[in-house]
């Protein structure tokens, strides 16, 4: 078992390791002194598999329980099942110490999270994710949100969660492709900036996702993400600066993937958004051939893609709506060299251009 320490508006540990969801209720008890009442949160692909333990532990400890299961799926990310969520709790009689437990992947973590920030102006959650992609980004960190008709995550808050348990042994239990997909944030840390965590995965990459079966590996890899990601946190919690980094392949790969009405996975998207944006470096003479190389053969080795049949003008159309336009600016990540990512500002032509040249590789 490992704990990172995330340093943020309100400090929280990130506990790892096999079997630590049987430590669900005495730590939510720990964080939120004073808890009657927790709204467990999962989807109908978790419930089953983790809600009902998460649910049993949490009730074991002297807490009433609510539950709130939503159909799985980004398109359950909407206004519709917060408000939903909000009913419950206050059908309940929820008040500001008590708490919402969310269980799951990322979908689940980001509208748990906003149904926490927004419920009685805050309460606690705390996360328990269940999915690689999940463990590794997306419940940690405190983004919440949900997705609109115009695009994704264009609704929601900041706020940090108050513990994230992450137990290895849920990868297990992963759909191939679901493990896949959380494989390319993994992966987006190692382009952007841990070149120790990319020596790691290129030394493993004939394995593919048979790494999952590694307990030892997969303890490691989550461990140094979550690390990572907790760096960046304290270093620019708001999004203003470094934590923009972590957008690698996420400007087109969020417009790839609500093109496809969120059919295709977020971590499909986002491999082949980094692909484009390797693409387009290497076109503009600011990346070397040899480190594009590297790059994309280490995402295709663990079963992910590296294009996609979009044009530039319509990733560009798209990319107009990204929650990180500034004005008339999008800011875009680039690697120009393993382990380091930069943030360039592009007006919409500027991106056009760059990624004309990459469409061109």
């Amino acid at each position: 078992m490992s704990v990172v320490s995330v340093k943020a508006s309100r400090d929280y540990k990130v506990t790892i390791g096999a079997g630590v969801i049987s430590q669900v209720g005495s730590i939510l008890k720990e964080v939120a002194p004073g808890i009657t009442k927790a709204l467990v949160v999962s989807d109908t692909n978790t419930k089953a598999l983790y809600a009902d333990k998460v649910k049993a532990l949490i009730e074991a400890e002297g807490i009433q329980v609510s539950e709130y299961t939503f159909e799985a799926g980004e398109q359950s990310k909407n206004i519709e099942t917060i408000a939903a969520m909000w009913g419950v709790m206050a059908k309940a009689g929820f008040t500001r110490t008590d708490a919402i437990v969310s269980v799951g992947g990322g979908v689940a973590g980001d509208m748990s999270g906003f149904a926490a920030a927004t419920f009685l102006r805050g309460i606690k959650v705390v996360q328990v994710p269940t999915s690689l992609l999940a463990m590794v980004d997306a419940c940690v960190g405190g983004k919440t949100g949900i997705d609109l008709k115009e695009g994704k995550n264009l609704a929601g808050a900041f706020h940090q969660p108050s513990a994230v348990i992450e137990d290895a042994d849920c990868l297990a239990t992963l759909p191939d492709e679901v493990f896949t997909e959380g494989m390319a944030e993994v992966i987006k840390y190692a382009c952007i900036m841990d070149t120790e965590l990319y020596d790691l995965l290129n030394a493993n990459s004939s394995r593919g996702i048979a790494i999952r079966e590694d307990s030892e590996l997969m303890d490691k890899i989550v461990t140094k993400c979550v690390a990572d990601k907790a760096y960046v946190i304290e270093v620019d919690e708001h999004d203003n600066g470094l934590r923009q980094t972590l957008n690698f392949g996420h400007t087109i790969g969020h417009v790839i993937e609500r093109n496809s009405n969120f059919t295709l996975a977020h971590g499909v998207s986002v491999a082949k958004g980094m692909g484009i944006i390797i693409d387009s470096a290497l076109a503009a003479g600011t990346l070397n051939a040899e480190d594009a190389v590297k790059m994309k053969n280490l995402i295709m080795a663990y079963g992910l893609p590296v294009t996609d049949p979009i044009t530039p003008e319509d990733a560009v159309s798209g990319a107009l709506n990204d929650k990180k336009k500034r004005g008339n600016t999008i800011s875009l990540i680039v690697v120009n060299n393993i382990g380091k990512a930069e943030i360039v500002k592009m007006t919409p032509d500027d991106l056009l251009v760059f990624l004309k040249g990459g469409s061109k590789v």
